[in-house]
């Protein structure tokens, strides 16, 4: 197991490049099974998650290679649709090969998912929406089998805008005979990032974006070189750490619209904040003020992935403020650990209610999952004094060597051997 070490208080500063989005690398890696070549996708971040995703596709049949952020997918001769329990019980995301590789082998067997425990995430969505298409579906002893002998285009009304399930639907579709249309689909810019991808590729999608996506279906798909777009939930957490800390930092290689909530929040929090066409520079005050209300809601609403670093910096703000967890019903498992750090923090329900302290103080905290080991080391930066984060390879999952770019902007943290988790 492996620990950060961070000796808090003192302010971030400089400037950085934000890396490739994890949820649209592997998305995009799931889409390159469709391709009947070979895919060079660039930008491609060195994250845990992207080499267990390297893994389920090399378990297909496809052949995956990756050097300074450079991935490049050979799917010309798939051969299996059975992914190993132990790799789709790693990560959540494991799920969305399903619909690729229906569309290439007509069967495929997996297990339930697996992935951070920050509430309920079932996939009922994904399975109505294939079988809508002709996929039949089997349970059985904990297992799902797909078979589909020829995927049909349908119209899918999707219950709640699932970014995975969205996913899934459409790179099944995309070799389907007919049309597909999927109404209340998720909007999040990785949807928008999979569907060039998906075009590039020589698909016929139109509509992400917004919550009705159009499929026509094609023949086959060939090669394409693509880049990724840069991890907006990466930038936050940048911003956040140096707005909480009172540094200044601009981050580059970032799409400001991708992060128009968060850089309003921050805003409204005392911050100053400065844009340009890739690029973001926030100024932190002396001490943040506290908001009104955040409310996580899908895209265009204010992401769930932030909501937890930004309650670390809200517990040392001015005032009260109130967050309201309405995506995930477990995800507030950080509070516990803030609370072990000084932070003032109630709970009714959804709502978390924040009274700012004068600060934090350093203590021995457990990451439980990924966004909350990021919303840990955002309160340890904070914190006066020593501040320990047990089970960091959480942070792996979404953070390429998170402790180097944050020494890199003048943080004291260090990463360490050790350490005990729950």
């Amino acid at each position: 197991m492996g620990r950060y070490i961070i000796n808090g208080g003192k302010p971030l500063r400089g400037l950085m490049d934000v890396h490739g989005a994890k949820n649209s690398a592997l998305p995009i890696m799931a889409a390159c099974l469709l391709s009947q070549g070979v895919c060079t996708i660039g930008n491609v971040p060195a994250l845990s998650d992207v080499e267990i995703m390297a893994e389920i596709l090399e378990c297909s049949g496809a052949k995956a290679s990756y050097a300074e952020g450079v991935l490049r997918i050979d799917s010309s001769c798939l051969a299996d649709g059975e992914i190993p329990e132990p790799l789709m019980r790693k990560m959540r995301s494991s799920f969305i090969v399903v619909g690729p590789l229906l569309a290439r082998l007509g069967r495929v067997k997996v297990t339930y998912p697996g992935g951070c425990a920050i509430g309920t995430r079932a996939i009922d969505l994904h399975l109505k929406g294939l079988a809508r298409l002709g996929v039949t579906v089997r349970e059985s002893y904990g297992s799902i089998e797909f078979v589909a002998k020829q995927l049909q285009g349908a119209n899918i009304y999707l219950d709640y805008p699932s970014v995975g399930a969205t996913e899934n639907i459409m790179m099944a579709a995309v070799t389907a005979k007919g049309t597909t249309i999927i109404s209340n689909a998720a909007r999040e810019p990785e949807i928008v990032d999979l569907q060039n991808f998906l075009n590039r590729l020589g698909a016929k999608i139109a509509g992400a974006g917004t919550d009705q996506i159009r499929v026509d279906g094609v023949e086959e798909l060939g090669s394409a070189t693509y880049d990724i777009i840069p991890d907006r939930i990466v930038a936050g957490t940048l911003l956040v750490a140096a707005a909480a800390t009172g540094g200044t930092i601009t981050l580059q290689k970032v799409i400001p619209e991708h992060l128009t909530l968060a850089t309003g929040k921050l805003v409204e929090m005392g911050a100053w904040i400065e844009t340009g066409e890739n690029w973001i520079t926030v100024t932190g005050p002396e001490r943040l003020g506290p908001v009104d209300k955040i409310t996580t809601a899908p895209h265009p609403g204010f992401p769930t992935d932030m909501q937890p670093f930004f309650m670390a910096a809200l517990a040392v703000a001015d005032g009260v403020s109130i967050v309201t967890e309405m995506v995930f019903d477990g995800r507030f498992k950080h509070v516990d650990e803030l609370r072990r750090m000084g932070a003032n923090i109630s709970i009714d329900n959804r709502a978390a209610i924040i009274r700012g302290v004068p600060e934090l103080t350093g203590a021995l905290v457990e990451a439980t999952d990924l966004r909350a080991g990021a919303a840990l080391t955002v309160a340890g930066l904070i914190a006066q004094g020593t501040t320990i984060i047990d089970c960091i390879e959480h942070v792996d999952r979404g953070y390429v060597s998170l402790e180097e770019q944050l020494r890199s902007l003048g943080a004291d943290i260090r990463r360490t051997e050790g350490g005990v988790c729950s």
